[in-house]
């Protein structure tokens, strides 16, 4: 997995694994933002597992996909809700950081 960061706080990488998520805890993570609708690839970890994995391990979860780099008003909103209430660090990820890049763009009124 690498992580590209975007402040010292937020960081997007592509798709992760259930196992991925142990590592991101022990990086001092806090919360995990996924912006991949589920399915969109055969093989694709489901949204839910990774929560479950978040959850085991004391991290965040939250489900804000996005169809390509089309995001809403309630998207940005929401990733605006996440981020002033977290602490720690955010990773957002989606199929390759790309879309969860745009997301906190916006979320920054950039």
């Amino acid at each position: 997995m690498e992580l590209k960061y975007l402040t010292d706080t937020f960081a997007v990488t592509g798709q992760i694994t259930v196992a991925d998520v142990s590592q991101l805890s022990a990086a001092d993570f806090t919360t995990v933002v996924c912006n991949r609708p589920d399915g969109e690839e055969p093989g694709q970890p489901l949204s839910a597992d990774i929560a479950a994995a978040c959850e085991n391990t004391g991290l965040d979860f939250y489900y804000i996909p996005m169809n390509g780099p089309n995001y809403t008003a309630a998207d940005v909103s929401r990733l605006k809700e996440v981020l002033s209430a977290d602490k720690g660090k955010v990773l957002g990820f989606c199929r390759t950081g790309n879309r969860s890049s745009i997301l906190w763009n916006a979320a920054q009124g950039n």
